[in-house]
């Protein structure tokens, strides 16, 4: 199979797997279905979006490092650890395995009648009137966050994001550690920002919630597609100019960058 095609598909399945884990604890496990005493609450949901990136880190990251994210592609672009022939076949793959995610959790929800938050109601499940794990501001916001100040937990969150990715894909951190430090790296944003915006630092991630939403997520999409991509550039760069230049690969330097995930594509033995 062409490599290019490879990554793709890979990460197709990884943004699959974040998506179905962590949006769909957010849909599924969050009071909708069996009442609020069942609900898994923020701290569920950010640990599955966490998990979930750390399960998806160790199944594809010696395929394409694991990416699963285009603010993440663009911020390894930025320091050479993307090759840019790449960027359209993660892209696409991020785009196309979001969507196959939430049409996935779609299709759970939608089999089977819901109760209310107040577990007075019983109807059928609506993904517009839910919410559908979208990302939004003001009246679309969990804490009722404007439009401002979502934009800055969006770049500043990514940035932090894409910083400890590149930082820990460096050739000194032990192979496979890196998978785990971004897992619990996710799972604090999370935490943190779910009760700002419902966390996106992804615009894959918030792209697949908002087309199953169907109205205002995607109004406010452009929020969630522009902010994080800004972010993980300004992550990156930060990072380009702090790192040890004696610690640091690029595709220029070697076509076989540092540990997977989110670098190198064949673990030790390989």
């Amino acid at each position: 199979m062409n490599e290019r095609v490879r990554i793709g598909i890979a990460e197709a399945v990884g943004t699959m797997i974040l998506v179905v884990g962590g949006a769909g604890t957010a849909i599924l496990a969050t009071g909708h279905f069996s009442g609020p005493l069942s609900s898994v609450g923020i701290l569920g949901v950010a640990l599955a979006f966490g998990l979930s990136l750390l399960v998806a880190a160790y199944a594809i990251g010696s395929i394409s490092g694991c990416h699963v994210n285009p603010a993440v592609t663009v911020g390894l672009w930025v320091i050479g650890k993307t090759k840019t022939k790449e960027l359209p076949f993660y892209i696409v793959g991020q785009v196309i395995g979001g969507i196959v995610g939430a049409l996935i959790i779609y299709i759970i929800a939608s089999a089977t009648r819901v109760q209310s938050a107040t577990a007075s109601h019983v109807g059928t499940f609506s993904a517009k009137a839910s919410g559908f794990a979208s990302n939004g501001y003001g009246i679309h916001s969990p804490g009722g966050f404007p439009l401002g100040a979502v934009m800055l937990a969006e770049v500043f969150f990514t940035a932090v994001f894409v910083f400890i990715i590149a930082s820990t894909s460096r050739k000194s951190m032990p192979v496979g550690m890196t998978g785990l430090t971004v897992g619990l790296t996710l799972t604090v944003i999370h935490l943190i920002s779910i009760p700002i915006d419902n966390t996106s630092v992804n615009p894959a991630r918030s792209l697949a919630t908002a087309i199953f939403q169907g109205s205002w997520a995607l109004d406010q999409l452009w929020v969630f597609i522009i902010f994080p991509l800004v972010g993980g550039v300004l992550g990156a760069a930060i990072w380009k100019v702090l790192r040890p230049e004696s610690d640091e690969d690029t595709l220029e330097e070697s076509e076989e960058v540092a540990p997977a995930p989110y670098g190198k594509r064949e673990m030790p033995g390989q």
